[in-house]
This record gives structure tokens, C-alpha cells and sequence, in this order.
């Protein structure tokens, strides 16, 4: 049975977008049952501007721009899962607006595309990838979709 243990910080916060955390939780813990992960988890969630998400993808990624989600994998080796109590996955930070100005681009609610964007980071967390393969991408969205849609949203990948 998975545990999931999810911090939060929320350096930015927007009226269009209220963040529960019971809500976040189950995201991430649905995430997680649908690549089959069982064991107990630690998260972490940080919600940014577009000054700290940039700063942050620019030392991490050389990118000079802020972007909607960054995934920082525990760097643990997998044989301390059976060590600890909680296995720390790692952390995610989104980037508030970013994420709100996407949305309404792609014509979506804050809330569906928020959604996306954490199931989205929780599988870069499980090591799932769409840059280095279109095979990789391919399998990435495909489980992003079939977990979207447990939650009632349609196919982020769907010609608008």
C-alpha cells in the first residue's frame, strides 16, 4: 500500500488557482499506483514565479527562461527504499504563471492544466523522459493521458 508523504511550499499563489493539498496529494499518489510504485514516498512541491523558475532552469538546465514544471529526482540509490520508511522521490516546482498563461493559451482550466503539469513532473521523477526519445515521448504521454483521465480531463496532446 503506497504513503505518500507531500511537502508544500507556496512561494506564489494566484486567485484563479487554489492549490489544496489533499488534492495534490491524490495527483501524485494516483501518479505513482498507475506506473505500479508501492512503496511509501516523500514529495516535494514548490510553487514559484517566474524570477525563481527562471533562475532555477537557467542553473539547471542552461535555459534563460522561466518554464511550467522542474523535476528534481532524489539522487538515492534505489536500494535505500529498503532502508528507509519513506523513500524521498524528489521535488517539483511549478511555476505558477507560467503554468496559468499556458492554460489559457491552450484553452484549458488553470486547474486541468495544473494537474497535467504535476502528473507530468511526478513521471520525470519515476525517471520517465520525452527528450531523449520519440519512442521515450511517446510512452510518456501515453500514461500522462490515462492518468489525466481518471481525473475527468481530456487528452492534454489532442489538437485544439
Amino acid at each position: 500500500m503506497l504513503k505518500l508523504s507531500l511537502s508544500l511550499q507556496q512561494n506564489f499563489q494566484a486567485p484563479e488557482l487554489v492549490l489544496k493539498r489533499a488534492y495534490l496529494k491524490k495527483v501524485v499518489e494516483t501518479s505513482l499506483r498507475h506506473i505500479a510504485t508501492q512503496s511509501n514516498c516523500e514529495i516535494g512541491i514548490a510553487c514559484v514565479d517566474n524570477a525563481e523558475s527562471q533562475q532555477l532552469n537557467l542553473e539547471y538546465r542552461g535555459k534563460d527562461k522561466p518554464t511550467n514544471v522542474l523535476s528534481f529526482p532524489s539522487d538515492l540509490p534505489d536500494e535505500m527504499a529498503a532502508i528507509l520508511d519513506s523513500f524521498p522521490i524528489g521535488d517539483l516546482v511549478v511555476c505558477i504563471p507560467v503554468v496559468l498563461q499556458e492554460a489559457l493559451d491552450q484553452q484549458k482550466t488553470p486547474i486541468e492544466h495544473f494537474t497535467h503539469m504535476l502528473v507530468h513532473g511526478t513521471l520525470h521523477l519515476m525517471g520517465y523522459d520525452h527528450e531523449t526519445s520519440e519512442t521515450d515521448a511517446e510512452e510518456m504521454e501515453a500514461l500522462e493521458i490515462e492518468i489525466l483521465k481518471k481525473f475527468g480531463f481530456d487528452n492534454p496532446y489532442k489538437e485544439q
